[in-house]
């Protein structure tokens, strides 16, 4: 199996850069986002506005819609910001050997006559 994945000698080494650090704070951001996109929902049941009741349980199943949606957004966000870091991540990584058959015809270009056929 050792064979299939030989590491190439004359890649250059990349510094790790700004994916490093997005990684690392993805968890907290998720986290601390998630709860401040969460205060509406406590905000309009902890201090729901005057009025009917039917008026009341619209604002606050208004409240629930908006504040979820903006929770899809964001969690689609933070997930495609992180998959985009650990796709970089993965690319800065060591450079593996492949295709490392000969070709057939490496010294000739290819005929274009040939292709008519």
């Amino acid at each position: 199996m050792s064979l299939f994945f030989r590491k190439l000698r004359t890649h250059p080494k990349v510094a790790p850069g700004m994916e490093r650090l997005i990684l690392r704070h993805i968890p907290q951001v998720f986290i601390f986002g998630l709860l401040g996109l969460s205060l509406p929902l406590l905000l309009a049941r902890l201090f729901p506005i005057s009025g009917s009741v039917t008026e009341v349980q619209r604002w606050i199943v208004t409240v629930d819609i908006y504040v979820i949606s903006l929770i899809v957004f964001y969690c689609t966000a933070i997930f495609t910001v992180g998959f985009g870091a650990l796709i970089v991540m993965i690319m800065k990584g060591p450079a593996y050997v492949a295709d490392a058959y000969p070709l057939i015809d490496f010294d000739r270009p290819y005929d274009d006559k040939k292709m008519d056929r």
